[in-house]
């Protein structure tokens, strides 16, 4: 498990870097078993610590000290509905995340697998933290492996956290060149 933490806080701090996340936003989780360890809620993704890793059970009941992330409930409704999911990555990219404060959709690229849909899916808001975005990030997931939350950020899931978090860049790669695309286009 100690690994495991030690991968968590090494994505964390990778994603911080990358700009994905800034300030005290996004969070990271990691299933081990009936075991989920999270990022710790009003932290820095940027200064986490070993101990800062916050352990809970799949029923939300925390193992160690700390207070879990806020999004804790949408992270385990996502493992209980995707038994193949062992990682989850939630960014507030820039760009990623303006596409959904926008009324343009992401358009998926062949990165992301086989395009059975033009565009990744999304969901409308809900309340940062509420059960309401916990039950609708699982149930809108399906099988895909990213989900854009609309006037929030995006959701990236694997088997493998640093895959996740591969996915994560790659969305906001894909992000910044659509961004760009239409930018030069408008002119």
């Amino acid at each position: 498990m100690k690994k495991n933490i030690a991968e968590i806080i090494a994505v964390s701090n990778e994603i911080y870097n990358k700009g994905l996340v800034s300030g005290k936003a996004g969070n990271i989780s990691a299933r081990f078993g009936d075991v989920v360890a999270i990022t710790p809620t009003l932290k820095s993704l940027s200064e986490l610590k070993e101990e800062d890793i916050v352990l809970v059970n799949m029923d939300g009941e925390v193992l160690t000290k700390g207070k879990p992330s806020s999004e804790v409930n949408m992270h385990l409704e996502i493992y209980k509905k995707r038994p193949d999911v062992t990682a989850i990555v939630h960014t507030h990219s820039p760009y990623a995340t303006g596409f959904a404060f926008s009324d343009k959709k992401l358009k998926r690229l062949e990165g992301f697998g086989e395009i059975k849909n033009p565009y990744l899916p999304y969901i409308e808001y809900q309340k940062p933290g509420s059960y309401e975005l916990a039950e609708n990030a699982s149930e809108s997931l399906g099988n895909d492996d990213v989900l854009i939350l609309k006037n929030h950020g995006v959701i990236c899931v694997s088997d493998d956290l640093k895959e996740a978090m591969l996915l994560a860049v790659f969305v906001e790669e894909t992000a910044k060149t659509q961004f760009i695309t239409l930018m030069l286009n408008s002119s």
